[in-house]
C-alpha cells in the first residue's frame, strides 16, 4: 500500500511539473508550425505564389513572421511579418525575375515554433492559378 502512495506522488509530480512548463512557456501549448508551403511560379508574369498552410487563433501573436526565398541556393528575398491573414491557407505572391532550370526555395518560420521549406524548379510553361477567394491573396514587392 506505502509503495503505490509513494508512486503516486511520483505521477502527480510529474504531472506538476508538465503543468508548470505549460503555465511557464504558453507557447508551447498552442503554437504549432507551418502544415503546408505550396509554390507555383508563373513564367510569363516572372511571378512566385506561395500558398501557406499555417491555422492561428491569435494571428498578430503567433503568425508567420518570415518568408525567405532563395534561388539557386542564394538568398535572394527575406520578408518579414508581424501578422497573417486570418483564413488559413493563405498566399503570398512575390515578384521573382528566373530562367528555365531555376532552382527557387522558399521556408516559411513561424513566430513561436518551427519552419517549413518547399522547392520548386522553373520550367518555362506559364502556370495559371485559379483562386476561389482571393480575400487571402497578400502581395509583396519583390526585395
Amino acid at each position: 500500500m506505502k509503495k503505490i502512495h509513494v508512486i503516486s506522488a511520483y505521477i502527480f509530480s510529474a504531472l506538476l511539473f508538465v503543468l508548470m512548463i505549460f503555465c511557464l512557456y504558453p507557447q508551447i501549448s498552442y503554437a504549432d508550425t507551418p502544415q503546408d508551403v505550396k509554390l507555383e511560379y508563373d513564367s510569363g508574369a516572372q511571378t512566385l505564389a506561395v500558398t501557406i498552410t499555417h491555422k492561428s487563433s491569435f494571428p498578430s501573436f503567433h503568425h508567420i513572421k518570415t518568408v525567405e526565398i532563395k534561388k539557386n541556393s542564394a538568398v535572394i528575398s527575406t520578408n518579414n511579418y508581424d501578422t497573417q491573414p486570418g483564413k488559413s491557407p493563405f498566399i503570398y505572391t512575390y515578384k521573382v525575375p528566373a530562367a528555365e532550370g531555376d532552382k527557387l526555395e522558399v521556408t516559411a518560420t513561424c513566430s513561436l515554433s518551427g519552419s517549413k521549406t518547399a522547392t520548386i524548379t522553373v520550367s518555362q510553361t506559364p502556370i495559371q492559378k485559379k483562386t476561389d477567394d482571393d480575400s487571402a491573396r497578400v502581395t509583396s514587392p519583390y526585395l
